[in-house]
């Protein structure tokens, strides 16, 4: 019967387990025949190698659960001798020899199979980190996609706007162009609408007696401008106003007088008709008759006087001049 402590450790117990299987192997050289007792029946070969390795594995558990538990102690007791143990016998350096193979093999088993679960580990966390390395390159390659999108879009946007914005600009300059020349035009329009326009008072003329002169056709100096002119050429009047008056004047002939805003009277004779009538409202360039020979005249002609406030004549050269037309 074979006993070992409650203390032995679970090492020991499988060293136990492993030693006692009848699969092991024990070698058989150095070793002695047992000798058979006269008369006995020879036993078979195969029999007494069996109690043979049965013996040696006996002895060689005992040292070897004795060198795996550390502390605590085996017995190995047999209350009768048997035939198969008796006649057995090892050295101690065989039992140890086969104790510390036994171990050793045990020990190979285990780092075996420990460098196998590390290499498993080993490669599955490689593979991970490979698949996080995709995983995070993928993901950065699709945000430097996204941002090149955006960076793209923005650049777009800001050419569009600044196109935008100089479109803008080039109509607002035209715009102000537009609306300074439309101002300057209507400020020379209220120019010209503000200053009395002033045309002469007739055309196709040449001027045959100037303001002043002296001559034997008038009683004293000649108080107008005579503008010759082929008979029934049209007389205007040169300044807005209105007709006070449209008669026969003995030597003036046919004579038309017109009131300006300003008191000027400026007056028309010598015509052979009248185109308007008294209290008509005339226009610069109006017609009010036309060239004749009545009254005291040589020649068909315009006799032209400027009366300023209706009383003494003046020289209508220059007041035509001052007022932009030239005799």
């Amino acid at each position: 019967m074979v006993d070992w402590p409650l203390g032995s450790t679970p090492a020991a117990s499988r060293l136990w387990k492993a030693l006692v299987s009848p699969h092991h192997d024990v070698p058989e050289a150095g070793r002695a025949a047992p000798r058979r007792p006269a008369g006995a029946r020879p036993v078979a070969k195969h029999r007494q190698a069996r109690r043979t390795v049965r013996g040696v594995q006996l002895v060689g558990l005992t040292a070897a659960l004795a060198a795996a538990a550390g502390t605590g102690s085996i017995v190995l007791t047999s209350s009768s001798p048997t035939p198969a143990t008796a006649g057995t016998s090892a050295t101690a350096q065989q039992i140890e020899a086969l104790t510390t193979a036994r171990i050793e093999r045990r020990q190979l088993a285990s780092r075996d199979f420990t460098r196998t679960q590390l290499t498993i580990e080993a490669n599955r966390a490689a593979r991970a980190k490979a698949a996080a390395a995709a995983a995070a390159k993928s993901a950065a390659k699709a945000r430097a996609t996204k941002l090149a999108a955006a960076q793209a879009l923005t650049k777009r946007r800001a050419l569009a706007l600044s196109a935008a914005k100089a479109l803008a600009a080039r109509k607002a300059v035209a715009a102000a162009k537009a609306a300074a020349a439309s101002k300057a035009a209507a400020i020379a329009k209220a120019k010209a609408d503000a200053a009395p326009k002033v045309v002469l008072p007739t055309t196709g003329y040449r001027l045959t007696a100037h303001f002043g002169q002296g001559g034997s056709r008038w009683a004293n100096n000649h108080t107008g401008l005579d503008f010759a002119a082929p008979l029934g050429t049209t007389v205007r009047s040169v300044l807005a106003g209105e007709v006070i008056q449209a008669s026969y004047a003995g030597a003036y002939g046919r004579q038309v007088k017109v009131r300006h805003a300003n008191g000027t009277v400026t007056s028309y004779s010598h015509m052979s008709e009248f185109s308007v009538s008294v209290g008509d409202d005339v226009s610069a360039g109006t017609k009010v008759g036309s060239i004749g020979v009545t009254g005291n005249t040589t020649g068909p002609h315009l006799h032209f006087e400027v009366l300023p406030g209706g009383g003494s004549a003046i020289n209508p050269e220059p007041w035509l001049r001052d007022r932009g037309v030239n005799p």
